[in-house]
């Protein structure tokens, strides 16, 4: 399976990133082939909601979105990496996810697997349960097959992720799948 890993932190070597490598040795042992794309550090700028792509066309704007777009749709599963900012997921994975509306259709389609890992610093029992809603609305909405979630609460540092179940979770979930 190719698996496209959307990584959504603009912190290199952060608490998501831990939890998206640990995911990416998994699944790489498990026989699949994964690209890991930092999103917060590539060239994507805001929908403009101008429509000229058709929702389903090339976007007017001349970014690195085209590229991404391409890897996604060549994939299999797409996986969402993101800490948890204010209880939704970074700014800047979810500038790329407004952006998929110029591809809609061809996302629907594709019948996708997908899954999500975040990192949060806070613990509470509610801490994921906005960002949650949105990845389970996500995955409804464009007929992903989700495949789990890691939900890495207390993992406000990479200190803190590093000695956390979490990382071994999401290396299990990338070695759990066929």
């Amino acid at each position: 399976m190719k698996i496209v890993v959307l990584q959504g932190s603009p912190n290199r070597r952060g608490s998501t990133w831990l939890l998206a490598d640990a995911f990416r040795r998994g699944a790489e042992g498990a026989g699949h082939t994964v690209e890991v794309i930092e999103v917060a550090h590539a060239d994507i700028r805001p929908c403009t909601g101008c429509v000229r792509c058709g929702y389903e066309g090339i976007c007017v704007q001349k970014d690195a979105v085209e590229d991404i777009r391409q890897k996604i749709l060549g994939a299999d599963m797409l996986v969402f990496a993101t800490p948890l900012y204010y209880y939704g997921m970074s700014a800047q994975l979810k500038t790329l996810v407004d952006r998929f509306c110029a591809f809609n259709s061809s996302l629907m389609r594709r019948h996708m697997k997908s899954a999500l890992l975040a990192a949060a610093w806070n613990s509470d029992g509610w801490t994921f349960e906005a960002l949650e809603a949105h990845y389970k609305t996500l995955v409804r909405y464009l007929a992903f097959e989700d495949r789990g979630m890691v939900l890495g609460g207390g993992c406000g540092t990479p200190s803190m992720t590093a000695g956390s179940r979490y990382v071994r979770q999401a290396f299990e979930l990338g070695q759990s799948l066929q």
